[in-house]
């Protein structure tokens, strides 16, 4: 291969420029200009033409994927300012003409100018054909999308207009019984009118045999009735199908979609791709999350939040008919995820009591979760909140229990809470004063610190055993509400500090 023109793309032979025939390098190295790229790329066959290396597992769609090589740019200019000067040891050159026919520097500047106007929307023309592409694909997508849920939509359909056919078989077959059994019923009474106007011996006989036939006949009646309603397959499959379909139209807003409020798409150079997933994005509101049990249960809600720690998220979960909030992790939501804003969510907290839970584990797995309801207006039940959720950015998630003072005696209970450095050594506070109305420990389930002004004042106690608070110098800011089992378990761990807080959280109130 010729190097004795580097300003050359080694493709067409053209020189390189600063607009269309700018300079790219491939992964190998090789540098050729943008239209020939574009030509490879288009063409499906991405290999180098200098030193054939193979570049197609790229999968490239666009030439601006591949990086300018500024480098080359810089020494084009370079190269042409030499070429520009004249010899210092050369008489003054002769004025160049103004070109072939007669065309005048300054005509030639505009000509040259209205040139790189239209290289330039060449270029725009070919990036916004490429948005275009990919927005195209993304639109067939949602259109795939839509006939995905025609077919689940017809599918709940079918499923509904089966079951109705159904209930109205067993409509026909209870008015068929009805008339049969009001038939029965004014045979009784002619049979009953009979029997209190006899007035011979041979009449008391025939109106007896008659009285027992008629009896027989309605006893078969009240027995098939007995029987046959209500029927099972008919009920179930009806109240499964209601109940499935009217949870999936209770998920849908109450609002109809085309009223909705215009979605604002920020900056107009935003490009075609950065418009399309701002408006696909599946937030949800406060108000939403009664209505979405099912996409709760597969573990699909999550909260987002964006701050000086950066963009973190929750998970928000159904158990036992109670909403879980739980503490931030230092990752985005995942894709495709239903999201809703943390601080939106944290705003429904009750100010008066807060719910909060910790799940303790060991050897591997979970072992159960404890509710601790926290007294807000102390400091320290403000603190162990935030520790709970992790909205100052650090939590009690993934910290180890660290002791358990008087094991077995009267003074039974545990410590932990270093969210710093896990050993004992840490825990500072997060607030500036801790100082409050706290009262003494008197009975199991009571948490709490020591002292709230103390260094490691963010690690908690939870007792274990009821016992007299004198002597006794913790701060309560929380009570236990269920799971003191689990506590007791985790105290009697062979280990303590093996025993960790694999999760942590508040209980939501909606």
């Amino acid at each position: 291969m010729d190097n004795d023109k580097p300003e050359e793309c080694k493709v067409c032979f053209d020189n390189f420029d600063e607009a269309l025939r700018r300079p790219r390098s491939l992964p190998c190295g090789h540098t050729f200009c943008t239209v020939c790229i574009v030509d490879m790329i288009k063409n499906s066959q991405f290999t180098c033409p200098n030193c054939r290396a193979d570049h197609n597992t790229l999968a490239l769609t666009d030439v601006t994927q591949l990086p300018i090589n500024y480098g080359m740019e810089s020494f084009i200019r370079r190269l042409k300012g030499v070429s520009l000067k004249p010899a210092q040891t050369k008489a003054p050159t002769k004025r160049p003409q103004d070109g072939p026919r007669g065309i005048s520097k300054k005509l030639r500047s505009l000509l040259q100018e209205e040139m790189n106007k239209v290289i330039s929307l060449i270029t725009a023309c070919d990036e916004k054909l490429s948005q275009l592409g990919k927005y195209g694909k993304k639109v067939k997508d949602l259109k795939t999308g839509h006939n995905l849920l025609e077919d689940r939509l017809n599918g709940l359909l079918e499923q509904n207009k089966a079951a109705k056919e159904l209930v109205e078989q067993e409509e026909t077959s209870v008015e068929d019984m009805s008339t049969e059994g009001e038939e029965e019923k004014q045979q009784l009474q002619a049979v009953l009118e009979c029997l209190d106007t006899v007035n011979s011996l041979q009449e008391v006989g025939m109106a007896i045999d008659d009285a027992d036939r008629r009896s027989v006949v309605t006893e078969d009646w009240i027995q098939k009735c007995q029987e046959q309603f209500p029927n099972v397959n008919t009920v179930h499959t009806s109240v499964k199908v209601q109940e499935s379909i009217r949870l999936a139209l209770d998920m849908i807003p109450t609002e109809a979609v085309a009223t909705a409020a215009p979605l604002h798409l920020g900056d107009s150079a935003s490009t075609i791709l950065e418009k399309f997933d701002k408006i696909n994005t599946n937030k949800l509101t406060v108000d939403d999350l009664g209505r979405m049990r099912q996409v709760l249960e597969a573990g699909r809600v999550y909260t987002v939040h964006q701050d000086q720690h950066g963009l973190r998220s929750s998970r928000i979960t159904t158990q036992d008919g109670r909403l879980y909030l739980h503490t931030l992790q230092s990752q985005p939501a995942p894709l495709h995820a239903h999201t809703i804003q943390f601080t939106d969510v944290v705003g429904t907290l009750d100010c008066s009591s807060t719910l909060v839970f910790l799940d303790l584990g060991w050897a591997g797995s979970t072992r159960g979760r404890v509710h601790i309801r926290l007294s807000p207006n102390t400091p320290a039940g403000r603190q162990f909140t935030l520790l709970c959720t992790g909205q100052r950015g650090h939590t009690y998630a993934n910290t180890n229990l660290l002791k358990v003072y008087d094991k077995g005696g009267k003074w039974e209970r545990l410590l932990g809470g270093d969210y710093q450095y896990n050993d004992g050594e840490g825990g500072a506070s997060l607030l500036p004063d801790l100082q409050g109305d706290y009262r003494g420990s008197g009975s199991a389930g009571d948490v709490g610190c020591y002292y709230v002004d103390d260094a490691q004042s963010a690690q908690f106690i939870i007792f274990t055993r009821d016992h007299r608070p004198s002597g006794c110098y913790s701060a309560v800011f929380g009570k236990v509400e269920s799971g003191l089992e689990v506590v007791k378990a985790a105290v009697n761990h062979s280990n303590i500090r093996e025993v960790t807080v694999v999760d942590c959280g508040v209980v939501l109130t909606m």
